[in-house]
């Protein structure tokens, strides 16, 4: 039995979300300038190269990319064989998010209750936390900051097998299409197929935190993954939505198993603002 303490936990998450809001992971920067090389459009070029300056900007003055830093959406890989001491892990998430936010100077965007009062909580907690157990003595840590923009423009489709792949593709070009500018393009986009309701929205978002450049191990899935992004691309929406050849720098698919007169397809879509950042402890 291995011991983490939650001061290293809160410690490592603080870092993490100053770390995901300053700097875009070299995946997204690399699809950025691979985007600026095969855009047909001159405006959609000019966006692109304004993005990357300003990714530019961020890293070197330690400024976030975005105003929106976001909600702070963490997934955590905990090995059974870890034992947490001096305190509770979410508390300690929650803890690190605080600190980093607050010592980050990054915008506070969670409010307590949705509906009525919608007060600020004023450190950007709580924190969205997906755990999963694990075999081994680590506890993996991914913070993926999740605007409002892009996250507002998701979709879940509850469809049916009969519908099959061109039902797929079909529920995440009219997602994307419907999102035209609002999402900040170009995206990428996370698919979740299968599961029920809340596993295939987990899924989708699980897809939109991995890197750019990650593709899904099983081929027919990469295969969906390189048909779905021509599709999107096609919609002419391009950088800003100010039209062009690129709308999506890559769309990522994950699956789970699924009952057997379903077929849930949920569609989460990232910013050109593809942020996330990784620790193991």
């Amino acid at each position: 039995m291995r011991e983490i303490s939650v001061e290293l936990i809160r410690d490592t998450v603080a870092r993490l979300a100053m770390e995901a809001c300053c700097h875009l992971p070299q995946s997204t920067l690399d699809a950025m300038h691979h985007a600026r090389e095969c855009e047909l459009s001159p405006t959609g070029r000019d966006v692109l190269d304004q993005l990357i300056e300003n990714a530019g900007i961020a890293a070197s003055e330690n400024v976030p990319i975005c105003q929106d830093t976001g909600l702070a959406v963490v997934f955590a890989d905990i090995g059974q064989d870890v034992h947490i001491t001096g305190g509770l892990f979410e508390d300690a998430v929650n803890q690190g998010i605080a600190k980093g936010y607050t010592e980050g100077y990054l915008r506070k965007s969670s409010v307590a209750e949705p509906l009525f009062e919608r007060k600020n909580t004023g450190d950007n907690t709580p924190a969205i936390i997906h755990v999963r157990l694990v075999e081994g003595d680590r506890i993996a840590l991914r913070l993926a900051p999740k605007g409002a923009g892009s996250e507002n423009k998701g979709a879940l489709h509850m469809l049916v097998p009969a519908d099959g792949i061109e039902g797929v593709k079909k529920a995440v070009v009219e997602t994307v299409r419907h999102a035209g500018a609002s999402p900040c393009p170009p995206m990428v986009i996370g698919v979740g197929i299968g599961g029920n309701m809340e596993t295939a929205c987990l899924c989708a978002k699980k897809a939109c935190a991995r890197d750019a450049d990650s593709r899904n191990p099983d081929p027919r899935y990469a295969k969906l993954e390189d048909e779905l992004l021509d599709l999107v691309n096609r919609l002419g929406t391009g950088p800003a939505g100010l039209g062009g050849s690129v709308t999506a720098f890559k769309v990522n698919v994950e699956f789970c198993a699924t009952h057997i007169a379903s077929l849930p397809v949920a569609v989460n879509i990232n910013c050109n603002a593809a942020r996330h950042a990784e620790a193991v402890l």
